[in-house]
């Protein structure tokens, strides 16, 4: 295959990879606390043997937005929202976990846990527990838990250390490579949850254009395919 293929080809293999991110960020427009995933595209150099050169494209970062999502007031205890950048960090079966969804509720034991039963943590790292039977239930911008006017725990505030070496997991949970402190710049919102912060006009609009630049390029390929095929006939004549 000739250079052009091989650009094309690469082309054609970050595009499909950016349709399935629009896809995928379309489909959580309504997704409690999901951040709307991009696509970093980089290019690749690679010297020939006539001291000419040949560039790639490829598409293999992906990008988050941290962009606040729209705020809906529940007025549930537990339905709290994070105003700024910060997350709350929960303990899965794969190790803590940054996440600015769901609403929060006691398991059996006491322990505040997500839908999914994996289990909040306190600004130190241990589980948030809340106490069986208790009044007057609120939980402070800071994360503090207080019943009848008495603190009783702490809901943690995080912040990755480097936002940019964030892994995607799960569709609304992150991993931090690069590890994470406790958030200075936010606040929790009692009583509310975070929307998708997905732009669906924006993101259709991108789609059609993904699309149409795909096309173009596999109309390329057939038209490059056809006419090597031509080139060799003339030759075998």
């Amino acid at each position: 295959m000739e250079n052009t293929g091989y650009v094309t080809l690469t082309r054609q293999s970050g595009l499909m990879r950016e349709m399935q991110i629009v896809a995928n960020n379309i489909a959580n427009s309504a997704t409690t606390g999901y951040r709307q995933e991009g696509l970093v595209f980089s290019e690749y150099v690679q010297k020939s043997d006539n001291n000419s050169s040949v560039s790639m494209g490829y598409g293999g970062a992906g990008n988050t937005s941290m962009m606040q999502g729209t705020m809906t007031q529940t007025n549930g205890p537990f339905d709290l929202a994070i105003e700024g950048n910060g997350f709350f960090l929960v303990e899965t079966p794969s190790g803590e976990r940054l996440t600015r969804a769901w609403a929060f509720t006691p398991n059996a034991q006491g322990d505040l846990v997500t839908s999914d039963g994996y289990r909040v943590l306190d600004g130190g790292g241990a589980p948030v527990f809340i106490p069986a039977n208790v009044s007057g239930l609120k939980i402070a911008p800071d994360g503090t838990i207080s019943a009848d006017g008495q603190p009783i725990g702490q809901v943690g505030l995080y912040q990755p250390i480097d936002p940019t070496r964030m892994t995607r997991e799960d569709g609304v949970m992150f991993n931090s490579d690069e590890g994470f402190e406790n958030a200075t710049s936010a606040q929790i919102l009692q009583g509310f949850l975070e929307g998708s912060n997905v732009d669906a006009i924006s993101q259709l609009a991108r789609m059609i254009e993904v699309q149409r630049a795909y096309e173009l390029g596999q109309s390329f390929l057939e038209s490059e395919d056809q006419r090597i095929r031509d080139s060799v006939k003339s030759l075998l004549k």
